[in-house]
């Protein structure tokens, strides 16, 4: 019980389980067999079996999404790698990103009104695409639900994962800067670990796309935000 009270139940409880869908996705090579989404599943179901209260394991939860924002910084490396693309084709990523950024937004927000969710549901998914702690604070100001744009990250972000190759198999997406930079814009750091696995050039545009995503959100938002509420 006292290992329980302790956050370091909540964090070996993350890394252990990480650890185990790491090891089944590199066996199998599934993309429906993403490591986060496997940890995800091993995590309910260990608190609703054993009947762990959700505070007990955010003790330890909480103190592992401290250190997002500083990883985050990781992405920079790649990016860094290929600056000469970057000042190549400035325009067309600046021009990507802004696409990718008003179609979340103004998608969400027409296909959550012709469903008639509600409002605050609505306003809770407008971040879903930008990595977790931007989208929380956006969230928040747009008066959304901070859990419930949390859990729209992470779907977005595993799904993101999981379908990209496919999508850009299926629509013939041969250019290695497209396919990163709607990775990195759609679905954030998660899609971006899977461009990464790609090749080099997808990972470096989606870790670019990520940051220049969340910085023109702070701005498109409030103003589609204005037109669309």
């Amino acid at each position: 019980m006292e290992l329980l009270n302790s956050p370091l139940f909540g964090v070996c409880l993350t890394i252990i389980t990480y650890i185990i869908g790491l090891e089944v996705y590199k066996k199998f090579k599934l993309p429906i067999l993403n490591p986060i989404l496997i940890a995800l599943t091993i995590i309910i179901s260990i608190l609703l079996y054993f009947k762990i209260p959700l505070e007990t394991y955010k003790k330890g939860g909480d103190l592992i999404s401290f250190f997002l924002a500083p990883a985050t910084v990781v992405l920079a490396v790649p990016l860094y790698k290929k600056i000469d693309l970057l000042k190549e084709h400035f325009i067309p990523i600046l021009g990507g990103v802004i696409a990718g950024v008003v179609t979340s937004i103004v998608s969400c927000t027409l296909i959550g009104k012709a469903l008639g969710l509600d409002l605050s549901i609505i306003k809770s998914s407008l971040s879903k695409s930008l990595t977790t702690p931007i989208a929380i604070e956006l969230s928040k100001q747009v008066g959304g639900i901070v859990p419930i744009t949390m859990v729209m990250v992470m779907i977005t972000g595993i799904s993101g994962a999981i379908l990209a190759p496919f999508i850009c198999k299926i629509l013939k997406i041969e250019n290695k800067i497209a396919k990163g930079l709607a990775i990195g814009t759609a679905s954030h750091a998660v899609g971006t670990s899977r461009a990464i696995e790609m090749g080099e050039t997808e990972g470096a545009m989606s870790g670019l796309a990520i940051g220049v995503a969340g910085l023109l959100t702070v701005f498109i938002l409030p103003l589609l935000y204005i037109i669309l509420f």
